[in-house]
């Protein structure tokens, strides 16, 4: 006597599938991971951020509120930020300060430079500067209020440093938090032939009034990059053929015999007192330190920065 069969097992049309192709490869920007993704990325936000705000202001900002990097507040502040040149959207005074010889003094700059000047009460700056005095920010009866800094993806900064007729030269600022630092870091960039820098998003000093000043202006035509993760900018440019040379006194290599000048090449910069922090260091090539004499144990950052960059200049110079 015979069962009745019970039901047939097939594949499920695992077999069919098996044999069809996977479609076509998808197009650059929609690979995860594809630099080609994250510039497509990039270029979504800022256009995102560049339509008009609807007027609400941000749950965390006083209603009036102007982001502390935006305005220059203090009346040697002011006079120091107009004669160095930066960019300004208006000059906002106190009334009632007429006779202070400073404020003549910073009207008379404007006015030379035919910056927008407005006299408000006290109340409206301190508004303007998101609490004034409470807020540990004192203004002296005078801000002058600045555009956003107009930071690069560090992607763009990259293909920008590639496409130049000279091997890229790119710094890096791990965690500089001084703006004179990285003001002067910029002005030895601009001078040793660097495309541009790269500074971290966070728990790092940005294009503030002071850096602007000690950059002597070079930051008006120095692309700057902001990176939300400095390890992953770093392995970025490396995957697209620049060597990561960092500056540590405790470093395996003597500035003197870096051959690696010559060719596409990212500076690293350590913080101030700290140095280089340890996944920063432990991405670059090669860690670099700058011979010393006598009882001196390391050098401003800024002072690094510049005597590794002379090297570099020199090294390409005669190569």
């Amino acid at each position: 006597m015979t069962g009745k069969k019970g039901p047939q097992k097939g594949t499920g049309g695992h077999g069919r599938r098996k044999l069809s192709g996977r479609g076509p490869t998808p197009k650059a920007e929609d690979r995860p991971g594809h630099p080609a993704q994250r510039r497509a990325r990039s270029a979504a936000k800022r256009a995102a951020a560049a339509e008009p705000s609807t007027g609400r202001p941000a749950k965390s900002a006083r209603p009036g509120a102007v982001p502390p990097e935006e305005i220059v507040p203090g009346r040697n502040a002011v006079i120091e930020a107009l004669r160095a040149g930066m960019p300004v959207v208006a000059l906002r005074i106190a009334a009632g300060l007429e006779r202070d010889e400073r404020i003549a003094e910073i009207r008379e700059l404007a006015e030379d430079l035919d910056i927008p000047i407005s006299d408000v009460t006290r109340s409206q700056l301190d508004r303007l500067a998101g609490g004034g005095p409470q807020a540990g920010l004192v203004h002296q009866g005078v801000i002058l209020q600045v555009p956003p800094f107009d930071y690069l993806h560090p992607d763009d900064l990259v293909r920008r440093a590639l496409e130049a007729t000279e091997p890229a030269l790119l710094v890096a600022l791990d965690g500089v938090t001084d703006p004179h630092n990285l003001g002067a870091i910029a002005r030895s960039a601009a001078a040793f032939g660097a495309q541009g820098l790269v500074v971290p998003q966070r728990r790092a000093a940005g294009v503030t009034a002071a850096a602007w000043k000690a950059s002597a202006g070079v930051l008006a035509h120095l692309p700057v990059a902001r990176a939300t993760n400095l390890v992953q900018a770093l392995r970025m440019a490396a995957g697209e053929g620049l060597m990561l040379a960092g500056l540590d006194g405790r470093g395996e290599l003597d500035l003197d015999a870096l051959e690696l000048a010559t060719g596409p090449l990212v500076v690293v910069v350590g913080g101030e007192g700290r140095g280089l922090t340890r996944l920063v260091a432990e991405t670059c090539d090669v860690r670099v330190r700058i011979p010393l004499a006598g009882a001196v144990e390391s050098l401003n950052a800024s002072v690094a920065a510049g005597v590794a960059l002379a090297e570099v200049a020199r090294r390409r110079r005669s190569s």
